[in-house]
């Protein structure tokens, strides 16, 4: 078997068999196929893309070429949820313990903010002394007595992807649903969980722009998970606005804190419920999506999600003293305001120029090696909708430095559009899609 004979066969738009996807990732992993005949075989996957089988395939390469989770003994059932990024996305931090109050466990493996999308980890980290860099035995004691843990990818964990992903980024080839799909999936599958529920943002804030984008997507994830024998169900959801009133890594523990208290943004509440029943359903916890929303509406009630999420932070090294005497107080001293220059209606606030401020800000990140600071970012007084007047107050706008406003208050103003007449009621939720 030769790595340019795969190639030529992808590039004449033929379907990869197992073994020579397996051929071909275990190669690229050793060293004995460079860069530049991976390099070849994305960019033959990006024009002539893969079947769900195929996509399957090289799922299952990627997984195989690391560790995995090793969760035997524990109960479950395990589901996870995803999100494709988004900005002010704070959705995973309630959600996690929502749906382990309801009986599930939640074993979440998360990310880092890079561009314009936050990242689970900094926000979990802006809690005083919170750690993300689990052990196993301590991933599955958190996962035994809360029922979720929180960590972070080890490089141990699916190496393929982390190699095959910086090739892509050189080589314009990111935007592929089927290496997009295995990416996502490999780490998913990778962290233990049975069942998945994903969150595909669409819009001005999201990596998928259009609607098609984002169906293809998911579409390419529940098909794709279902042959790798996961329940796999796929929301696609609005990211034309951030998510919530807070967009920053102690913001948002903030508004994580407002929805388990069950008095959070109507937004997050209601993304948070949806995709919790979805998860219950997948993990055979609830009959149908009506039936879970109930039991996770019961979860935040009793308050069993808040005390959950409270554990789990006390279990991971956060200091809970610290965490409400921060709360609502913990703000840059780089400060400035985002006012209406008219008044009316507030149009929109574009999400993607709203996540650019905050790299600027400090929030996120342009390169892996950049800081990113904990009391720093947008504290919105206005959605989508609401009435404003001619210099009112539409957000406080917090910077790691002087140096940081500028720019970003720039930004913030593009993204800012008040119209004179209220703009139409849209669904947050565009689609829901399952095997079934």
């Amino acid at each position: 078997m030769r790595a340019v004979d795969i190639i030529m066969k992808k590039r004449s738009g033929l379907g990869l068999s197992k073994a020579e996807i397996e051929f071909f990732i275990r190669g690229y992993v050793e060293g004995s196929i460079p860069d530049y005949q991976a390099s070849a075989l994305l960019m033959a996957i990006y024009f002539k893309g893969m079947e769900a089988s195929e996509t399957a395939f090289l799922t299952m390469a990627m997984l195989d070429s690391g560790e995995t989770m090793d969760l035997s003994g524990l109960a479950g059932p395990f589901v996870d949820k995803h999100s494709t990024g988004g900005v002010g996305d704070k959705i995973s931090l309630p959600l996690a313990p929502m749906v382990a109050a309801c009986g599930a466990m939640v074993p979440m493996m998360s990310g880092r903010a890079l561009g314009h999308t936050g990242g689970t980890l900094d926000k979990l980290e802006s809690i005083p002394g919170y750690r993300t860099d689990l052990t196993l035995e301590a991933f599955r004691e958190g996962l035994l007595a809360e029922g979720f843990a929180m960590t972070g990818q080890s490089a141990r964990v699916a190496p393929a992807d982390k190699k095959l992903y910086a090739l892509r980024d050189v080589t314009a080839t990111v935007e592929s649903v089927p290496l997009i799909t295995a990416s996502i999936l490999s780490k998913k599958v990778a962290e233990g969980a049975g069942s998945l529920v994903f969150d595909v943002k669409c819009g001005p804030g999201a990596f998928m722009k259009t609607r098609a984008e984002a169906r293809a997507l998911a579409t390419s994830l529940v098909n794709t998970g279902g042959s790798m024998g996961r329940k796999v169900v796929a929301l696609i959801t609005d990211m034309s606005e951030p998510l919530g009133y807070g967009v920053g890594n102690f913001f948002e523990i903030e508004e994580t804190l407002d929805c388990l208290e069950g008095r959070g943004p109507e937004d997050v509440m209601a993304l948070s419920l949806r995709l919790g029943a979805w998860m219950l359903v997948a993990g055979g916890l609830a009959a149908t999506p009506e039936a879970g929303e109930a039991r996770c509406r019961k979860a935040i009630a009793s308050g069993e999600a808040l005390n959950r999420f409270y554990a789990n932070v006390k279990r991971q090294g956060g200091d809970l003293a610290k965490l409400a005497a921060l709360r609502g107080t913990w703000r840059s001293p780089h400060q400035a305001e985002l006012r209406a220059d008219s008044s009316g209606y507030i149009a929109s606030i574009d999400a993607w120029k709203i996540g650019l401020a905050g790299v600027l800000l400090g929030v996120g990140r342009n390169t892996t090696a950049d800081k990113v600071f904990p009391d720093v970012g947008f504290i919105f007084e206005k959605k989508k909708g609401d009435p404003v007047n001619r210099g009112g107050l539409v957000a406080r706008v917090y910077g790691k430095d002087e140096e940081s406003l500028a720019p970003a208050m720039e930004l913030a103003r593009a993204a800012l559009r008040v119209s004179p007449s209220a703009p139409a009621a849209s669904p947050l939720i565009l689609e829901e899609l399952s095997a079934s």
